[in-house]
């Protein structure tokens, strides 16, 4: 068995384990992540059908795209759009998904900084 999957196997129900989980973006029909990781085929569903049914935490990176917004809506994660810099200062925008990732929207932020 894979290392990393074993790793997985062995703390995906221990909810003090965080995992950040960061695909090949392939998501959807996108080609970067084909284009750019030898191991890029992934059963995107899969993925978050894992994550909802684990008892641990995790932090998730998306390209942002519709087919990746219905899985997080149907699993019940937060999603937040950010803006990132890409190769060659490209700016695109990329999907934070978890359970709570209301920290990460910048009215919350603008709110709790002014409060400070």
């Amino acid at each position: 068995m894979d290392m990393r999957r074993e790793f997985m196997r062995l703390h995906i129900e221990d909810p003090d384990t965080v995992f950040f989980i960061d695909p090949p973006y392939t998501a959807g029909g996108k080609r970067a992540g084909a284009r750019l990781y030898a191991h890029n085929e992934l059963d995107h569903a899969l993925l978050f059908d894992i994550t909802r049914q684990a008892r641990c935490d995790f932090l998730m990176t998306y390209d942002d795209a519709d087919m990746v917004r219905e899985l997080a809506t149907r699993s019940g994660f937060q999603v937040e759009s950010i803006l990132m810099s890409g190769t060659h200062n490209t700016k695109t925008r990329e999907l934070l998904i978890g359970r709570d990732v209301e920290w990460a929207n910048p009215k919350t932020y603008q709110t709790s900084n002014t409060e400070i």
